[in-house]
């Protein structure tokens, strides 16, 4: 019997906080799909959100598989998957657009109306619709592992957000949040030789800041106001050029306003639960020009760029791997990164 006939270990996500190991049939593939073995994969922050909630509003519903950072080999193409080999190092983004509607045409594929996610990374194998082949595939370098090559999800999303940030010109950058996203806007913009000031109140992960270009680290504390301190560390009196917001909470959206220079941009990338609000303060907000932009995942382009990125080593993304763990220890990894103990987790199939 071929393996390929075979079944193979997939995690369900069931509701809150409840995983289960499953075994199903591996999967083959359609007219333009690829079968791919996972070589890695790696759990995010949205992997916690998503794992304590149940669910996610736009990228699954349960019963489900779970996971979406990965890359790994081709073990069997489909039939008119014809651009692609048996044995090819791939990474997989986790959404693709159709290319076709309003936002495709514009050039904001990340709000295409009819954006397709894949779900599925925490397994053996996982089927690669025919979309996603066509649209936001891409080959690896033999040299790049396959848990550095995971990260290009994440590191697309930051790159969209760099580019969001209209840093020609800008001096100093404000970060708050050191999670997997804050630290690798940190290596970016600090690559791209901006003045980075990171703030969290962990300092195992201010440290990693500081590995990956951070040029200041500031520990704040949780739940208080904490804009005066952070400002207190810009070049100039009056707040910082831009302000990134990468954690999610509103308590820190109304920070990262306040923490900005007039004629200052902030970048609100943290994603709040549904139904979430915060205070505007409208005299702030216009007496200074602020610039404030909300910014969502990520474009087949930056996935690209993303790929390149790590591919040349600008700086060491491996910093954000904590270790690693089985696919049956998924549930452990990720409650792990819930008491903060671990940045990212590979899980290897």
């Amino acid at each position: 019997m071929s393996p390929l006939d075979e079944k193979h270990r997939v995690v369900y996500l069931l509701g809150p906080e409840t995983v289960e190991l499953r075994e199903d049939p591996i999967p083959r593939p359609g007219p333009g799909e690829l079968l791919v073995r996972i070589g890695a994969a790696t759990t995010c922050g949205t992997d916690v959100k998503v794992f304590r909630r149940g669910g996610h509003p736009r990228m699954l519903r349960v019963p489900t598989p779970f996971g979406h950072e990965l890359a790994g080999t081709i073990v069997e193409c489909g039939e008119g998957a014809s651009s692609w080999n048996v044995g090819q190092r791939v990474v997989v983004a986790n959404s693709a657009p159709c290319n076709d509607c309003e936002y495709c045409r514009r050039g904001s594929a990340n709000l295409c109306s009819d954006l397709h996610y894949l779900n599925g990374a925490f397994a053996e194998y996982i089927l690669v619709p025919r979309r996603f082949v066509e649209t936001n595939t891409h080959l690896l370098p033999d040299d790049l592992p396959f848990e550095i090559a995971a990260l290009s999800e994440p590191l697309a999303c930051v790159l969209h957000g760099v580019d969001s940030c209209d840093l020609d010109g800008a001096e100093d950058v404000a970060i708050y949040g050191a999670g997997p996203i804050g630290l690798l806007f940190v290596g970016v913009v600090a690559a791209l030789g901006h003045r980075v000031v990171l703030a969290d109140p962990n300092t195992s992960r201010l440290d990693a800041g500081t590995r990956l270009g951070a040029t200041e680290t500031v520990r704040i504390e949780r739940g208080a106001p904490q804009a005066e301190v952070v400002r207190a560390h810009a070049s100039r009196l009056d707040g910082f050029d831009v302000v990134v917001e990468a954690t999610g909470v509103p308590k820190v959206w109304a920070d990262a306003i306040s923490t900005a220079r007039p004629g200052g941009l902030v970048n609100l990338f943290g994603g709040c639960a549904p139904g979430t609000t915060v205070p505007l303060d409208t005299h702030l907000l216009h007496y200074s020009e602020l610039t404030v932009k909300g910014v969502y995942h990520h474009r087949p382009t930056t996935f690209a760029r993303a790929v390149e990125t790590l591919a040349s080593r600008r700086f060491d993304a491996g910093v954000l791997l904590s270790t690693e763990q089985p696919l049956a220890e998924l549930e452990s990894a990720l409650r792990t990164m819930m008491r903060k103990e671990a940045l990212k987790v590979v899980i290897r199939p």
